[in-house]
């Protein structure tokens, strides 16, 4: 009998949701009270955190497939042990660590933080397999750097003592640093819009009151891209995007008549805004309001014109590629039930919520989330109550309120834990650049090529943030660009709004630059379409992201100056983005003689109005751009070409045998 109830009660499900709920109750706690302050935080829930990105990755499978299951059951006991011991050598010895004994530790205080360290670094081996070798190699180098033969890489090197030091219990750096901090306020805060939203599958609903909208066949891929802007607003990852959305979009756009690669490619470019749509715009944006020492509210003010450009110029270019491909016939309208159209609303109903909150109140932002997480869940439990009990709602025949809300929790506490883990590794690598004085001549470079020529600095920086983004995710890219990259161009005198913005963009495009991109490997895993074919074609209707890198440069009122001229700028630029994307996938005339020179004069214009330095002429030629380029687009409608270029459109042979499970789970809990 005892084995019984041990059996049904004692379970990594069980587990997740004990540790899950301890972390939910300690950082509400603390989003009310502030007590401690983040680092005393830090300091205690980290443990709990790191506790909970265990148990997830050994439910998901095992931590080391090719060891027996009973040798896996010893390794993760002795991990959780790890983060036992900590958990209690930081909350008896938090006061005379952080205060009395900095830089003169104990033995035991090296011994925990040579444990935390070691395992840190072993979780991310397991869960970011790129960052673990880049802090790998930089140990060596920090340790070895007198041994180096070029005289840019040579340091005098420190000692390992000084590393693990360095990266715990100087609390200042590392995994216990302003990383971590962040990781657990004020991004687990917003966090929690997406756990309420998870718990009750209001990002389902969505999607399916989205598709009400389509009604020609034309319009089918358009539902990929109002779902995506809408689950963005709180998924905050192109990836995560890609995985709940085109889970739906892609199966109805193939079903359609959609080629494969093109539904793909599409849902790639449309989950890419959930990394620039507001208000959980991806972690970088959180790191940005950090370093600019501004509130999170200031950077999301900015980012409602840059998603308003990016969604808007996506949405044009894939109606521009749908009139090419598929006809112009009606389609039946889906039947969505009430419940979902009624969640729906509360779900937009919070997003106002919050921004009210925010923008209106000036409330702090700590507060503003958890007051949007209580509103909405004041709405959605009376919501599901009646629906369940009152209407019987066929599609809660499954549900429960219990089960709702411990998915809520559950959802919340993996997806902090993954952030948390993802933002402790780059603790780590951030703090060996600055031990190693990496950062200092990275930076002294920039400012040597930008004292001789800002485009060729900005060129130059646009690379590095290329290579970066070819291997790191984009919070790691944003980080190490914002402490190498923006220090130099805040010096030459550009704007910091506008150095961060480039960086945040860079980063942006990083995730989905080739040779890697996880939301295109999501999308194309799902359509069974070839990854690199889905990546380029994304490439093609992603320029927005492309072009909006290097135009805060001439239209910096999109980041300096919230208010008309932001508006005006945004306006603007979504014009000249839309005649770019006219230019390379619409046509004016049947005959090509005619029709070349015309896209050529749209293109030329749009760059004009995005690149010209004089502000008025720009945004004269963009007045005089916007009845052309809806005129282009409803002539392109009319014309209606069938015969589209191969490279683009021809139907290519699926792959066989991939199970997008494995990703999909992957990308479901990341936040850019």
């Amino acid at each position: 009998m005892t084995n019984v109830w041990m059996k049904k009660y004692i379970s990594i499900g069980n587990l997740i949701l004990i540790f899950g709920l301890i972390q939910f109750v300690w950082l509400v706690w603390y989003f009310y009270t502030g007590f401690g302050g983040p680092q005393e935080l830090v300091a205690h829930v980290m443990s709990i955190a790191l506790t909970l990105q265990i148990l997830f990755m050994y439910r998901d499978h095992y931590l080391y497939s090719w060891l027996p299951p009973r040798v896996n059951d010893i390794i993760v006991a002795f991990y959780l042990g790890i983060c036992a011991y900590a958990f209690w050598h930081f909350w008896w010895q938090f006061e005379e660590i952080a205060i009395y004994r900095q830089g003169s530790y104990t033995t035991q205080d090296f011994i925990v933080g040579l444990l935390m360290f070691l395992l840190v670094m072993e979780l991310s081996r397991l869960a970011h397999p790129v960052l673990f070798w880049i802090n790998l190699v930089l140990v060596f180098y920090t340790l070895w750097g007198y041994l180096s033969p070029i005289d840019f890489f040579w340091h005098p090197g420190t000692s390992f003592y000084r590393i693990v030091t360095s990266s715990t219990v100087e609390f200042s750096t590392g995994i216990y640093g302003i990383y971590g901090q962040l990781a657990l306020t004020l991004i687990a805060a917003f966090l929690l819009l997406a756990g309420v939203a998870n718990g009750f599958n209001a990002q389902h609903a969505m999607i399916n009151v989205v598709r009400l909208f389509a009604r020609s066949r034309r319009l089918i891929p358009q539902t990929a891209v109002a779902a995506s802007s809408a689950v963005g607003l709180i998924s905050g990852s192109g990836s995560a995007n890609a995985a709940v959305v085109g889970s739906i979009t892609i199966p109805l756009m193939i079903r359609y008549g959609v080629p494969p690669t093109f539904a793909a490619a599409v849902e790639t470019a449309a989950s890419m805004g959930g990394l620039i749509d507001p208000p959980l715009m991806g972690a970088a944006a959180f790191l940005m309001a950090e370093f600019l020492g501004v509130p999170y509210w200031d950077v999301v003010l900015r980012g409602f014109g840059f998603s308003f450009i990016y969604y808007t110029s996506v949405g044009v270019a894939v109606y521009l590629l749908c009139v090419r491909v598929l006809p112009a016939g009606p389609i039946a309208r889906p039947k969505v039930p009430l419940y979902e159209r009624l969640i729906t609303a509360v779900f937009f109903g919070g997003v106002l919520f919050l921004i009210y909150l925010m923008g209106v109140l000036g409330r702090g932002e700590l507060l503003s989330a958890l007051h949007t997480a209580l509103f909405m869940l004041a709405l959605l439990v009376p919501l599901f109550l009646y629906f369940k009990f009152v209407v019987r709602e066929p599609t809660l025949s499954g549900e429960t309120l219990v089960g709702s809300l411990r998915r809520g929790i559950e959802i919340h506490a993996e997806m902090t834990s993954y952030l948390t883990l993802l933002l402790c590794t780059l603790g780590i690598m951030i703090g060996l650049f600055t031990v190693t004085g990496f950062i200092n001549r990275m930076g002294a470079a920039l400012l040597d090529v930008g004292s001789w020529n800002v485009i060729a600095m900005v060129g130059m920086a646009w690379i590095f943030g290329w290579l970066l983004g070819a291997g790191l995710p984009p919070t790691a890219t944003y980080i190490v660009g914002a402490v190498i990259i923006v220090p130099p161009m805040i010096k030459l005198g550009i704007n910091p709004w506008v150095a961060h913005f480039f960086v945040f963009f860079l980063s942006v495009w990083g995730e989905l630059s080739p040779p890697t991109s996880l939301t295109a490997a999501v999308s194309s895993r799902i359509a069974n379409a070839p990854f690199m074919q889905t990546m380029w074609q994304a490439l093609k209707i992603c320029l927005p992201i492309t072009l909006m890198t290097f135009v805060i440069f001439t239209r910096s009122d999109l980041v300096t100056d919230p208010g008309w001229g932001q508006i005006a700028d945004a306006f603007m630029v979504t014009v000249c983005t839309c005649g770019i994307a006219f230019a390379m996938f619409g046509k004016c005339f049947e005959n090509w003689t005619a029709d070349i020179p015309a896209r050529l004069a749209i293109a030329a214009s749009a760059a004009i109005g995005l690149f010209h330095p004089n502000d008025m002429l720009a945004r004269y030629v963009g007045m005089a751009l916007l009845p052309v380029v809806i005129w282009a687009i409803w002539r392109h409608g009319k014309i209606g070409a069938r015969n589209a270029p191969p490279d683009m459109f021809e139907p290519v042979e699926p792959r066989k045998g991939d199970d997008p499970a494995p990703i999909v789970a992957e990308a479901k809990r990341e936040i850019g």
